[in-house]
C-alpha cells in the first residue's frame, strides 16, 4: 500500500472515530432525556444515533481491515472488509427501526397521548446542531481524502441533523394540545431508520456483487477514445475494491504497431484513467485492427 493511501485510511479513521464519540454522547443524552420527560420521538431518535454507531464502528473496522496487505486467501487485498462490515450493519439498523416503529405505532393508536418535558425538545436542537458540525467537518475530510465511504458517513450525519430537528419540532408541537404529534414523530423517525438501513444494503450487495455506475463506465470510454493511438473499444468492464475502482479494457491499436509503440498507448491509457478518474488501478489488454 502506499504512502498517500495509508495516510488517507488513517484520516478516514479519525472521521470515523469522531461520529462514534458524537453518536455515543447524543445517544446517551437522548435517551435518558427521552425516558424521564416520556418523549417517544426523543427516545426514537436516541435509539437512531445507536444504530449510528454500529455503522460508525463498521466504517471503523472496514477502514482498519483494508490497511491488510494481500496475502494468500486474498490476493487482490481486503478492500471489500469495509463493504461486508457496512451490510452487516444495515441489518441490525433495520431491527432497530422495526423495533421503533412497532413500538411507536402501538402508543399512536392505543390514545394514550402526553405531552413530553420541554427539556425533550431543548435536547434534540442542540443534538442538530453538534450533528450539523461532525457533518461539515467529515464531509470536508471526504472531499480531502477522496473516500466514499467518509462522504456516506456525513451524509448520514446530516440526515441525523434533519431528524433531531424534526424530533424537537414534533415536542413543540406536542406542548400546544397536540400530544399525538411526539409518538407520530417516533413512526417518522423508525420509517427513516429503516430506509437508511435499505440504502445501504442496496449499496453494500451492489457492490458486493460487482455491480457499477454505467455512467462512469461512459465516462472511462470518453477518455479513452481521446487517446492517440487508441482506434477503439472492444470492451471495458468496473469493479469496486472498497473505496478503489479497478477497471478491465481491451482497446484496439494499429496492427502495424511494434510491441513497444502499442505499450506505450496501454501506459497512455492506464495514466489518464488514474489522473482524470481517480481509477485505483487498470488493466489494459491490446488487441490489433
Amino acid at each position: 500500500m502506499d504512502q498517500d493511501k495509508y495516510t488517507a485510511l488513517k484520516m478516514g479513521e479519525r472521521g470515523a472515530m469522531i461520529s462514534i464519540i458524537a453518536y455515543l454522547c447524543l445517544s446517551a443524552l437522548k435517551l435518558f432525556i427521552g425516558y424521564t420527560s416520556d418523549s417517544r420521538a426523543l427516545v426514537a431518535d436516541g435509539l437512531n444515533n445507536s444504530t449510528d454507531i454500529i455503522a460508525s464502528v463498521a466504517v471503523l473496522i472496514g477502514l482498519r481491515l483494508s490497511q491488510r496487505p494481500a496475502d494468500e486467501d486474498h490476493p487482490y487485498g481486503h478492500w471489500k472488509s469495509e463493504t461486508v462490515a457496512s451490510l452487516l450493519a444495515s441489518f441490525i439498523m433495520m431491527a432497530v427501526g422495526i423495533q421503533v416503529l412497532y413500538s411507536a405505532g402501538t402508543t399512536v393508536f392505543s390514545g394514550d397521548h402526553q405531552a413530553p418535558a420541554p427539556i425533550s425538545a431543548w435536547t434534540g436542537f442542540l443534538s442538530a446542531v453538534v450533528m450539523y458540525m461532525v457533518y461539515r467537518y467529515n464531509r470536508n475530510l471526504a472531499i480531502k481524502i477522496n473516500s466514499q465511504s467518509v462522504m456516506a458517513a456525513s451524509k448520514d450525519n446530516l440526515s441525523d441533523a434533519w431528524v433531531s430537528i424534526g424530533t424537537a419540532i414534533g415536542i413543540v408541537g406536542s406542548q400546544f394540545g397536540l400530544a399525538w404529534l411526539d409518538p407520530l414523530t417516533a413512526v417518522i423517525v423508525g420509517l427513516l431508520i429503516c430506509k437508511t438501513a435499505w440504502v445501504i444494503f442496496r449499496e453494500a450487495s451492489h457492490h458486493l456483487t460487482d455491480g457499477f455506475d454505467e455512467q462512469k463506465i461512459d465516462d472511462y470510454k470518453e477518455t479513452v477514445q481521446t487517446i492517440y493511438g487508441v482506434k477503439g473499444i472492444k470492451t471495458i468492464k468496473a469493479r469496486n475494491y472498497g473505496n478503489n475502482i479497478v477497471v478491465d479494457i481491451i482497446i484496439f491499436v494499429n496492427s502495424n504497431l511494434d510491441i513497444r509503440n502499442a505499450h506505450d498507448i496501454s501506459t497512455n491509457v492506464e495514466e489518464a484513467l488514474i489522473k482524470e478518474h481517480d481509477v485505483y488501478d487498470v488493466h489494459v489488454h491490446i488487441e490489433p485492427n
